[in-house]
């Protein structure tokens, strides 16, 4: 069976105006099956948000490439982007519409109609129901993340990225975050998730990929991390400590 993300020795350097070009991404060469929970961990500056970039098709890879579902995310974006659903770090929003306006435009740029009792479902289950004609401009920070997340979701995507899904939130949004989550991932959908909660690793992914600069220095089960250091922080703090092999972690 085809998997669901590959990763094929993904490179991504930036050119810097004063010094030296920056290597954000090291010949990153994994993959992810389909009906995974799976994690990409690893500290700020690892390259884990331009690896989602360039799985997204918002930014080219220097070298290598990436396939979603068996396409080439550079050959064919429009296929790719329609299999993704990515919530990013960033709180972007559009201040002009409503809740459900938002959900309803995201819905008609993938050509989906009649996708209310979708929508509905979403809105409920992330906690929006009550705010669904509220202006997003009026929404706090945690709201806006949970529209997000339903963005990312109106058209139901095979592949579901969270970049930092529950960064500054509080708690009643992960749980019920994790619990819709959840709840598509049983169905069969492939969720990729990037956190700094290890508690959150720990707990959702089957198996989990760690980054340092740009370098993919692990990827193993969470289950055999875990019986092995006892904490996935044990291992962050290892692979933070040293330079590792990836055979050797």
């Amino acid at each position: 069976m085809t998997a669901a993300v590959v990763f094929r020795s993904v490179s991504k350097q930036y050119s810097a105006r004063l010094g030296a070009p920056v290597l954000a991404l090291d010949k990153v060469d994994f993959q992810i099956e389909r009906g995974e929970f799976f994690g990409l961990l690893g500290p700020n500056g690892a390259g884990k948000t331009s690896l989602i970039q360039i799985m997204a098709g918002l930014s080219a890879p220097t070298s290598g490439h990436v396939e979603v579902l068996g396409e080439r995310a550079d050959l064919n974006p429009s296929l790719t982007r329609r299999r993704l659903g990515v919530v990013p770090q960033e709180l972007v929003f559009d201040p002009f519409f409503t809740v459900r306006e938002t959900l309803e435009i995201q819905s008609g740029f993938f050509g989906l109609a009649n996708n209310g009792p979708w929508i509905d479902e979403c809105l409920e289950s992330l906690g929006l129901a009550d705010k669904a004609q509220t202006n997003l401009r009026a929404l706090s920070g945690g709201m806006k993340r949970r529209v997000l997340v339903a963005q990312a979701l109106v058209h139901r995507p095979p592949v579901i990225v969270l970049d930092e899904p529950t960064a500054g939130v509080d708690i009643q949004l992960r749980e019920s975050l994790w619990a819709f989550i959840g709840g598509l991932n049983k169905k069969g959908h492939t969720i990729l998730l990037t956190t700094h909660y290890l508690e959150e690793a720990e707990a959702l992914c089957t198996r989990v990929a760690f980054l340092k600069k740009g370098r993919l220095m692990a990827v193993k089960p969470t289950s055999e991390l875990l019986a092995r250091e006892g904490r996935l922080e044990a291992v962050f703090r290892r692979i933070l400590a040293e330079d590792l092999d990836p055979e050797k972690a």
